[in-house]
């Protein structure tokens, strides 16, 4: 079963230098219908102004996912890491026991970003902040790569760890191409550029769509796309 839904039909909050639409409740923004695939409690997708940005704020037992997606975004946190995560790459927080942590855009042009949470399988576990470039080359055939995953195969590969049996692939195929993702769970996808289809259903710009029951999507591009897919485990 695959359910979109559209970026116009998304939450809305425009702060000024912050402009956010939530794919789940957040915030002020509360749907009881959307509160949550699984442990993916959050999918915002966010707009950060120039010289602006997130001030000092805490987070604990949390796994905590930015995907750069324009610009770049730099971090501070109360573990004494610093990093700049430019567009294409990622970054991962696991708050656990608690950090305070700052995201600021220091570049002359807006910010792209996903922010995505998800709940951790293990508490109050040691904080942590990892970043990692990944490469840019289009993917014409295989599978898109893993960028974050609890799974130990896809670490060894080369993605960032989180605490959770759940992975983020992620990367951008060229029009008229069709590859095959396999999922192990239910699979959130996001339409970061470009529009595309997955097992024949349709998504542009900025849309979302759960998956469920599907152990294989076949992700086809309209144009040239940067897709995002979220596997996670089943709802208890």
């Amino acid at each position: 079963m695959i359910t979109v839904y559209p970026y116009e039909k998304l939450g809305h909050a425009d702060h000024g230098w912050l402009d956010a639409r939530h794919h789940f409740s957040f915030a002020r923004y509360w749907n009881p219908d959307r509160t949550g695939f699984g442990p993916l409690l959050v999918i915002n997708d966010d707009k950060v102004a120039a010289g602006r940005g997130f001030d000092p704020h805490p987070h604990d037992n949390m796994e905590i996912i930015t995907y750069v997606r324009q610009g770049a975004i730099t971090h501070k946190d109360s573990m004494g890491n610093v990093g700049r995560t430019g567009a294409g790459d990622v970054q991962v927080m696991s708050a656990g026991t608690g950090v305070l942590h700052s995201e600021y855009n220091k570049e002359s042009e807006d910010t792209r970003l996903y922010q995505i949470w998800i709940e951790p399988n293990q508490e109050n576990v040691k904080p942590r902040w990892e970043a990692r470039e990944f490469p840019k080359a289009t993917v014409e055939n295989g599978t898109l790569p893993a960028l974050a995953s609890g799974r130990e195969e896809e670490v060894a590969q080369g993605a960032l760890f989180i605490h959770q049996d759940a992975a983020i692939y992620g990367g951008r195929i060229k029009a008229g191409t069709e590859i095959r993702q396999p999922v192990k769970g239910n699979a959130y996808l996001l339409a970061s550029v470009g529009g595309f289809s997955v097992n024949g259903t349709q998504l542009k710009q900025g849309d979302g769509a759960e998956v469920t029951g599907e152990k294989t999507l076949a992700l086809k591009a309209d144009t040239d796309a940067e897709i995002i897919v979220i596997d996670v485990p089943q709802a208890a």
